[in-house]
């Protein structure tokens, strides 16, 4: 049984694969280069035979979908961008499309938003609290410190994502996720600056979507921007400890949770309230994300996570990112994208 989750990033698209629970496909990809040739990326796929279930990029996320049963919307809801809108990373629709074209077992999964575990009050005017790869780095971080305990006891703790360009976190509580901070309404991240004042979008007079992807640590070289980077990451897992108040530790993830600097400076501030950890996942070249994309395809095959995914209740995933709007309607923003 081969399982595989696909990790769309900034930076790299990564492809990790399961089979019968045992790794068997590893792989990172430039993201340019996977968007200039979905041809190639599609032949990767089935390298070692057909799939029986992949975990597609799903942006912001769908409740479970097949990609057989994908229409134009929900397209533009996974990647919350109308046609023709510059900025996010350009040629994921196509890629999706592609995909979604090509005949495989191709499912699209849910944001944190989606999910039914998440109380409908920690939704309020929230689009972003954490996209579909966040919750796959989740799915795999439980998995991950499920290992070793009796049945029934499940993990809690705050996942702290440090991607190429946003920083998210998640919080899990006996092993289902309850709440997240998304990368564009959270932190400053690598090279996006995370969650804007108001104010700022006021006197900007228009929000582009390339605008979402501007103003991060890349912005403010040397210390200061260090500073402002780690402790943001710092107050939004600490925020989330009001979400998850077992939780037992900070497990960090993403591409510069590998960076000597940032990983002590974050362990020497988490540390002082609960341990942390670097997620390890079983993958070398893949992102976390990838690999819990696999997990997740492995577990709803019914092999050996199944008893982690269907606690998190992946499948009950309902509604749209745009469902909890008030200060615009929900019908505002689907005009904004040309639904």
């Amino acid at each position: 049984m081969i399982a595989i989750g696909i990790d769309p990033g900034t930076v790299s698209i990564d492809i990790c694969g399961l089979a019968d629970g045992a790794p068997l496909l590893d792989r990172s990809f430039p993201t340019a280069d996977a968007l200039a040739s979905p041809e190639a990326f599609l032949a990767e796929l089935t390298r070692h035979g057909t799939p029986d279930l992949i975990a597609g990029p799903s942006g912001y996320g769908l409740p479970l979908r097949h990609a057989r049963d994908l229409t134009d919307e929900d397209l533009t809801l996974a990647f919350l961008a109308a046609p023709g809108e510059a900025g996010g990373i350009g040629g994921l629709r196509r890629l999706a499309r592609v995909l979604a074209g090509s005949g495989l077992p191709l499912v699209f999964t849910p944001g944190v938003i989606h999910l039914p575990t998440v109380p409908a009050y920690r939704k309020l005017n929230r689009v972003d609290l954490g996209t579909a790869d966040k919750v796959a780095a989740a799915v795999l971080a439980v998995a991950e410190l499920s290992v070793g305990r009796a049945e029934g006891d499940a993990p809690s703790f705050v996942l702290l994502e440090l991607g190429g360009a946003f920083t998210a976190a998640v919080a899990v509580e006996g092993g289902t996720i309850v709440d997240g901070v998304g990368g564009s309404s959270g932190p400053p991240g690598w090279r996006a600056a995370g969650a804007w004042d108001g104010e700022v979008a006021f006197l900007a007079g228009g929000v582009t979507k390339a605008m979402l992807f501007g103003g991060g640590r890349e912005s403010l070289p040397g210390a200061p921007g260090l500073e402002a980077y780690v402790e943001g990451a710092v107050k939004a897992a600490l925020a989330l400890l009001a979400s998850a108040p077992s939780a037992e530790a900070f497990v960090l993830s993403g591409r510069h949770a590998a960076d000597p600097d940032v990983h002590l400076m974050l362990e020497r501030k988490l540390g002082l309230i609960a341990p942390v950890r670097t997620l390890v996942g079983f993958g070398t070249e893949a992102k976390v994300g990838a690999q819990g994309g696999a997990v997740l395809a492995d577990g709803l095959l019914g092999g050996r996570y199944r008893a982690v995914v269907d606690r998190l209740r992946v499948r009950e995933a309902r509604g749209t990112a745009l469902d909890h709007l008030t200060v615009i309607s929900p019908a505002t923003a689907r005009a904004r994208l040309g639904l």
